[in-house]
């Protein structure tokens, strides 16, 4: 079989432009020194940090991030408080921190949750009358953010380059998604050297991520030929080099290969939007905040495929193809490919069901209320390629259990 990626020369960064400059590739952190250049040039001379309490610092970015920001006289707050899930509570509190030392600009250091959570920062710094509450109730519509620069240490969310964000409201066990145009990151950094660290759990679960992207993206009402190319590709990509990375976590070449389906699954999904797993994780992980999200997608996943593929067996037989073989046009094939796909999960050590992690019969119908009732979510459910009524979505959790 060919082997195209062989022809890739991992330590040289390349620009990627979607709407975003992505600068790609093993040592890509070193153009921090450019960005901060760029920024002192343009008289943004304070910015706000926005991480978790760890991996910005193990992973050694933060010490390339702080000497540029020194080197180029900007001054910076850092608020490293970011939870997985983060919360419009943690929002509030780093956008006055951000308010108060007069930040123009957000850099964010880590995964998906960080970067949503900078890019919801950045809004309510042009907004000060606002709060994260305000923002994820849809109670405006921003127009304007301060520059953000999107640092990324796994290969799994894509919001370095796209325009969404999300964020938990506890008090009500919302977890709604935004977009817009105004927090696309400016710049965004994608260095597979910073990911190597990422636990085998992490790599699982952001890697499936990426995947269950690229599937919704692909089938939703508004896929388009673009969405469905690149769902294909992320897939071969991510079933080829997840079992690498797992089998051996510092293989560079595997954590190039899977940011690279990453990143151009989150600009899958910035096309094609999003639909029923996203729309079903969503109240999982704000009912239980410390729920990964990327496990929760994994075990709705197969039961997802299960109710779309009779609409879309012809698309999904196509992506699939690279981890789940044999699959016709047909939706005769609905089951095998359920199947199939929850027979990949297995392979790649992600077997669980929703049982497993503490949900109940009891919880389904709450699980399915907040679906319908999240701000958000509705929209995604939709666009999917069924109709999503709340039996539907009932029979998705039950099948899920």
């Amino acid at each position: 079989m060919i082997n195209w990626e062989k022809d890739i020369n991992i330590n040289e960064v390349k620009e990627i432009r979607t709407r975003s400059c992505v600068y790609f590739g093993c040592g890509a952190i070193q153009k921090i020194n450019d960005i901060a250049k760029i920024y002192a040039d343009r008289g943004i001379d304070k910015v706000i940090v926005m991480s978790g309490r760890n991996a910005y610092k193990s992973t050694g970015a933060w010490d390339v991030v702080e000497k540029a920001l020194k080197d180029n006289n900007i001054g910076y707050i850092n608020y490293d408080k970011v939870t997985p899930n983060p919360t419009t509570d943690a929002i509030d509190e780093a956008a006055k921190m951000g308010r108060e030392f007069g930040a123009k600009a957000v850099i964010t250091i880590g995964g998906g949750s960080p970067t949503d959570a900078g890019k919801s920062v950045a809004i309510l710094l042009k907004y000060p009358q606002e709060t994260g509450s305000s923002l994820y109730e849809f109670k405006f519509t921003p127009t304007e953010a301060v520059p953000v620069v999107a640092i990324n240490l796994t290969h799994g969310t894509g919001s370095e380059t796209n325009r969404f964000a999300v964020a938990t409201i506890l008090e009500k066990n919302y977890k709604p998604a935004i977009a817009y145009d105004c927090i696309y990151p400016e710049f965004a950094i994608d260095d597979p050297d910073l990911m190597t660290g990422l636990s085998p759990k992490q790599t699982r679960y952001v890697s499936i991520d990426a995947v269950n992207h690229v599937v919704e993206a692909a089938t939703s009402v508004v896929a388009s030929p673009y969405t469905v190319t690149l769902a294909r590709e992320v897939i071969e990509l991510v079933g080829k080099y997840l079992p690498k990375a797992i089998a051996n976590p510092q293989d560079r070449e595997a954590r190039y290969f899977l940011c690279y389906a990453a990143m151009i699954g989150g600009v899958g999904f910035d096309n094609g939007l999003l639909h029923y797993t996203h729309a079903l994780e969503h109240p999982l992980s704000a009912m239980k905040p410390d729920f990964s999200h990327g496990l929760g997608l994994a075990i709705l996943l197969p039961a997802v495929i299960r109710n779309i593929y009779p609409a879309k067996a012809n698309t999904l037989a196509y992506i699939l193809e690279p981890i789940v073989k044999g699959l016709s046009g047909d939706a005769s094939d609905t089951e095998k490919a359920a199947e199939g796909v929850y027979n990949w999960l297995k392979s790649v050590d992600v077997p669980n069901k929703l049982k497993d992690e503490g949900f109940t019969e009891s919880d389904v119908e709450k699980l399915t209320e907040l679906a319908f009732a999240t701000p958000s979510l509705d929209g995604l459910l939709g666009i999917a390629p069924t109709k999503a009524t709340k039996e539907a979505v009932a029979v998705i959790y039950r099948e899920s259990l």
